[in-house]
């Protein structure tokens, strides 16, 4: 039976042991699996600097036209000139979707609303099946030469080499098994959340497994998850319990400490457990 602290003791010296390759190899698998993000955060960005030169437009607009009284009284400009000289320049008036209709006619409006839905789900289904792609057979294999490294860096100071380790070791077999693990997941979060985290937890195991054993079918590495998972989960889960604290710290240090400690620290007490647990697992048959 494993105990956390003595657990945490020895993914702690394992990390400091390799610091900097530990760090390394926690930030390339941070940066592929949340690289997808960035185009979605781009966009953002630009909305909020349009947003922002929207309202200064109106702000100045606001500034020409109006003014204040002696008593405090918001009263429009008085024009004395009918130049254009110093006037604002016109902003065209964006139409509102009333109005839109009306101008297009009912039929227009309708057939215009359902081209750019069918527009709109193509662009997404595009996206999500890009994003799919890159999930399946790149950051999947990323995350077992991650797992690799980590555990082998609790007995010798692993090589950032390892990384690499899936797409040269039967690479088929272990994007096959990672891509039900995902998928098992997600259905079986869609039948409620605590499910799907509980899954979360059986599945643990696989990509460490992968690691070690490339060849190992989806059945074997299931099965042999499950076993080892099996009146553990609930220990795995206060375990990445314990690192919360850590998790708000590295908040106030804008990710600085996660980078640079928590998450390193983290992925060598994942790989602890899985040594823990791959020769003394709970017997099948107990339930957790």
């Amino acid at each position: 039976m494993w105990d956390r602290k003595q657990l945490k003791s020895r993914a702690k010296f394992s990390f400091k042991r390799n610091y900097w390759k530990c760090v390394l190899v926690s930030l390339l698998f941070a940066l592929v699996v949340g690289g997808s993000a960035g185009g979605s955060a781009a966009s953002q960005q630009m909305n909020q600097d349009k947003n922002s030169q929207q309202i200064e437009q109106e702000e100045y607009m606001y500034n020409e036209l109006y003014e204040l009284d002696d008593e405090g009284n918001l009263i429009q400009k008085d024009s004395d000139d009918d130049s254009d000289f110093g006037k604002a320049p016109s902003v065209p008036k964006v139409p509102n979707m009333n109005e839109l209709q009306k101008g297009m006619g009912g039929a227009a409006f309708t057939a215009f609303l359902i081209t750019f839905f069918m527009v709109f789900m193509v662009v997404f289904c595009i996206i999500m099946a890009i994003a799919i792609v890159i999930d399946v057979f790149v950051c999947n294999p990323v995350e077992v030469g991650c797992d690799r490294f980590f555990f082998k860096n609790l007995g010798e100071n692993a090589q950032v080499k390892e990384v690499m380790f899936a797409f040269d070791h039967n690479y088929k077999n272990i994007v096959k098994v990672m891509f039900f693990r995902d998928l098992y997941t997600v259905l079986w979060t869609l039948l409620f959340i605590i499910p799907g985290i509980v899954k979360s937890y059986e599945y643990q195991m696989i990509p460490y497994l992968l690691a070690e054993n490339p060849q190992m079918t989806k059945e074997q590495a299931f099965a042999e998850s499950k076993r080892m998972m099996t009146g553990q989960k609930w220990r795995a889960f206060v375990l990445d319990l314990s690192f919360l604290g850590w998790k708000i710290l590295s908040l106030f240090t804008l990710g600085i400490l996660d980078i640079f400690y928590v998450q390193p620290y983290m992925d060598s007490a994942h790989a602890a457990l899985y040594d823990a647990l791959r020769y003394y697992g709970a017997p099948m048959g107990e339930q957790s």
